[in-house]
């Protein structure tokens, strides 16, 4: 059994979904220690039980610690994973439901289903546009993109945006598995040295049940930002359904191998134009480092490197405590395949050296 000690690095939820996905995908039994340590409401929120349950149900694993508020957890796979039509509602993991980003629990069932021999659809409800998780937007055109290239194949649409406190957004996720198993390493390995030149930028300002102005000043600042830095200018404002209050804006570059995005929220008493300046400033910070890969796809390409045989490299823009603690998890389940050169809050390079089979 993988012991692994949830106040490690940042402390996070992370350690928790990478334990998950790992777990289903190689059987081998995990216990998570501490979970959450760090963070202000310790232990299993209604987010990371949905993901539990979710992995759960992959590979009828038996659970136990699988509570809200629950500090250790043992999680023991039955099977491998088993593609098929599955359910998450996060709404339904706490008394007056959650917007637990439905995203961040996409991150712990997306690579098992990948490897299950077929074809899976996943309908998840909860926040899909709530900080500090991945907006669905960069999921579906920044962060499958690049796991397209390395062979997993998998898609995602909105049906309705969820903002955080309320929550009550759904997206479908569909999974296509081989057709026979064939292995535990089907991923390619990448190698991205660079990122070539700027083909496009665009993004979306939205706003739900507020006045479409605010999304309109948003936009309008971003694309001023973003024309006097010489870079295209195709934010649009937006008026999204959704069952809450909500304001956002979501950036995306595409460059020749690789895209980045940036994202920001409204918040009461910060002005329109504020949310867009931030948004706009963490993408042209990452523009103007040359890096291939920023900071918030840097850790998610953890597990799926970790699971390719071939060596791969990336240079991103800021080494994280998310990626290093990403790396940390990996290395409990598949070795010490990881080198990070670079120090933390600092551009760095991640190197992924092949297994020892293929260094034979």
């Amino acid at each position: 059994m993988v012991v692994l000690d949830g106040s490690y690095g940042e402390g996070g939820g992370q350690i928790l979904r990478s334990a998950l996905a790992l777990s289903a995908l190689t059987g081998r039994p995990v216990r998570v220690e501490n979970i959450r340590a760090r963070r202000p409401n310790p232990g299993l929120q209604a987010q990371h039980l949905s993901a539990v349950k979710a992995a759960a149900m992959l590979c009828r694993a038996q659970v136990q610690g699988a509570a809200l508020g629950s500090t250790t957890l043992t999680f023991v796979p039955q099977s491998p994973p088993v593609p098929g039509t599955y359910t998450v509602d996060v709404g339904a993991a706490r008394a007056g439901g959650s917007a637990g980003s439905v995203t961040l629990i996409l991150q712990a069932i997306l690579l098992p289903l990948a490897y299950a021999p077929g074809t899976s659809r996943v309908t998840l409800r909860g926040g899909t546009h709530v900080p500090w998780s991945p907006p669905f937007h960069y999921v579906r055109d920044v962060l499958l993109p690049c796991l397209s290239r390395m062979g997993l194949q998998a898609e995602v649409q909105l049906e309705r945006w969820g903002w955080y406190p309320v929550g009550g957004g759904e997206i479908q996720l569909y999974v296509h598995g081989p057709l026979e198993g064939d292995g535990l390493y089907r991923l390619k390995p990448i190698a991205l040295d660079t990122r070539g030149p700027l083909r496009r930028l665009w993004g979306w300002a939205a706003v739900s049940n507020l006045p479409v102005e605010i999304a309109r000043r948003m936009a309008g600042r971003a694309n001023r930002l973003l024309r006097e830095a010489g870079l295209p200018d195709e934010v649009e404002a937006i008026q999204a359904e959704s069952p809450g209050p909500g304001a956002g804006i979501f950036l995306i570059a595409e460059y020749a191998h690789i895209r980045a995005g940036a994202s920001a929220y409204g918040k009461k008493g910060v002005p329109a134009e504020r949310v867009a300046e931030e948004a706009v400033a963490e993408l042209l910070a990452f523009h103007r480092s040359n890096a291939t890969v920023d900071p918030h796809l840097a850790d998610q390409l953890i597990l799926p490197l970790a699971l390719s045989p071939g060596a791969s490299r990336f240079f991103t823009s800021c080494i994280t405590g998310h990626l290093l603690t990403s790396i940390w998890v990996a290395c409990h389940f598949v070795g010490d395949r990881f080198e990070v050169r670079g120090e933390e809050g600092k551009p760095g390079e991640v190197i992924v050296h092949p297994v020892e089979e293929d260094r034979r």
